[in-house]
């Protein structure tokens, strides 16, 4: 057997973890990942983490600038591989990559499809207050995450969950789930459902402006979208016009007092928390991060005199 893996961020990496542990390991003949990229302010060349691990084990990792036939057919029939597993890779996969293996492109994708096709589907999932999270298993086909699925498996995450724990949790049991179904994809077991598209939604990239709170939704809505955005990109709002990330929040079943975005009390004592009016009940933050400064507790930003109630959060 013959295997390929593409991907590129950490929730790609459990998945290739897992299969370098597996009885597949060896099997694995290449890994194919996004180029290096610049990171932080020293805009230091940074390799994708699935290039880090894929070196680590002596496993050859391929580049290509992108996947046109001039850049990496010939790579791809030079591998000859009999499966290509993705996971985040990042970028469409043209047919004649689809049409290569014997068994299929699999896709391990972060939502229970058909909700939640595209690029950021945890995210938009936490934001929207979905209960049941999961990964699908599937067939690729040449639309967006529209091909058969093969398998799922369901999670219900903590309603203070953030998206940092429930991508690693959810990168964990893609894994596992790829590993599990992988004998019967080989020996033609498995059973594939179509995807009922009246039933589907995309999952746009997060941009920033999707990070903006808007506190005249309601409370669960804030805090769906502050969990959802932690530990990054962040959500945020404007104090004073400086911007204030907030990495950490409570709902509290205290009715608003007065308009949306008003700071109505200030808890100093030891990590602290800052009550904030949204559009039917307060929301508690608990750690911020300050425009051009590091991350810190509700009562350090509130003992360094950095807010005041009455003030108003936009």
């Amino acid at each position: 057997m013959r295997i390929v893996f593409m991907g590129t961020p950490e929730f790609a990496s459990a998945a290739l973890a897992a299969l370098i542990a597996s009885p597949y390991g060896a099997d694995i003949v290449g890994v194919v990942t996004r180029q290096d990229k610049p990171k932080n302010r020293g805009h230091v060349m940074t390799p994708p983490p699935v290039k880090v691990l894929a070196q680590a084990h002596g496993i050859p990792v391929y580049q290509p600038q992108n996947l046109k036939a001039e850049n990496f057919a010939d790579t791809l029939t030079a591998l000859a591989p009999d499966i290509i597993i993705v996971a985040a890779y990042g970028r469409i996969l043209p047919k004649y990559v689809l049409d290569a293996p014997r068994f299929g492109c699999i896709n391990i994708h972060g939502s229970l499809l058909p909700k939640y096709r595209g690029a950021a589907p945890i995210q938009r999932a936490i934001m929207a207050g979905e209960k049941e999270l999961g990964i699908t298993l599937m067939y690729m086909a040449e639309g967006v995450d529209t091909g058969d699925m093969i398998a799922k498996s369901s999670y219900f995450p903590d309603e203070n969950d953030n998206f940092g724990k429930i991508h690693d949790t959810l990168a964990k049991m893609g894994a596992d789930l790829l590993v599990r179904t992988l004998p019967d994809i080989f020996a033609g077991k498995t059973t594939r459902e179509k995807q009922d598209d009246a039933l589907s939604n995309y999952a746009a990239k997060i941009e920033k402006e999707d990070a903006k709170i808007d506190f005249s939704a309601t409370a669960k809505e804030v805090h769906d979208k502050i969990r959802a955005l932690s530990p990054e990109p962040a959500a945020y709002a404007l104090l004073g016009g400086a911007s204030l990330k907030i990495t950490e929040a409570e709902r509290t079943d205290l009715p608003a007092e007065g308009e949306a975005g008003l700071v109505t009390a200030l808890d100093a004592k030891k990590s602290g928390a800052i009550y904030v009016n949204c559009a039917d009940f307060k929301i508690k933050l608990l750690r911020l991060i300050p425009e051009g400064k590091k991350e810190m507790s509700a009562g350090d930003f509130i003992r360094g005199r950095k807010i005041e109630a009455g003030q108003k959060l936009e």
